[in-house]
């Protein structure tokens, strides 16, 4: 098996020294994972400005969808100012239509502010349903260097089949970074049926530390560096 880049999401100082320290390959920068990521703070972004490996901030600005406004913009322009002026090697971004396409005005607004950083889909991209190939093609058009995605399923593995006809539709035009559900196991099904160059995890665990969760808090997730080595010893590059 070829070597295969690991992309590990971080959502703390904790997670991002684990995941350097497991060896990771580039790292995805966010808050707020129990959510699905939102964008880090300034103080995260400049902590992780001195990594050794490529390091693409979330600009995420708020829970919910991806359908964004004009206020929206204003901050994620802010963010992407700061995420470059962080040392940030890209950012990571996504908009959408009501009716779950790609929000072609919205994503050429945010890769021109974004002009001279890496630029990676996210699973907004999922949400294009049968609209998948058309979306692919729009990410072709504006130049992203990848999509991340399940294939539109609840994890990877669930949406192989998608995957790889996404890895046929790219014809190596744009990368297909899978994601969701994604451990040392499920990484080796997915690289015998895929193509695979990149893939995507947090390789975290719950934290015994804390316990706040009669007053409403969620427990932490924190990566793990031995998890991170293990999902690197899985896609062959331990």
């Amino acid at each position: 098996m070829a070597d295969v880049m690991l992309e590990v999401c971080v959502d703390s100082v904790q997670s991002l020294e684990a995941a350097l320290a497991g060896g990771a390959d580039r790292i995805e920068l966010c808050s707020a994972l129990a959510l699905g990521g939102l964008t880090p703070s300034l103080g995260l972004m400049q902590a992780a400005g001195a990594a050794a490996v490529p390091v693409y901030a979330l600009i995420r600005p708020r829970g919910g969808d991806f359908v964004y406004d004009t206020a929206d913009l204003v901050v994620m322009r802010t963010d992407i100012d700061a995420a470059r002026d962080s040392g940030m090697a890209g950012v990571v971004i996504g908009a959408s239509l009501p009716d779950g396409a790609l929000d072609r005005d919205m994503l050429e607004a945010l890769v021109l502010h974004s002009d001279g950083m890496g630029r990676t889909l996210h699973r907004a991209f999922d949400l294009t349903g049968d609209g998948m190939a058309a979306a692919l093609e729009v990410a072709i058009d504006l130049e992203f260097e990848r999509v991340l995605t399940s294939g539109g399923a609840e994890t990877a593995l669930a949406g192989v089949a998608r995957l790889a006809e996404l890895f046929g539709w790219a014809a190596g035009r744009i990368g297909v970074m899978p994601g969701a559900g994604i451990t040392p196991a499920v990484a080796q099904m997915l690289a015998a049926r895929l193509p695979l160059c990149e893939i995507h995890g947090s390789c975290s665990e719950i934290s015994a530390a804390g316990d706040g969760a009669h007053l409403g808090f969620q427990p932490q997730r924190l990566t793990s560096a031995a998890k991170v080595r293990a999902m690197k010893a899985a896609v062959g590059g331990g």
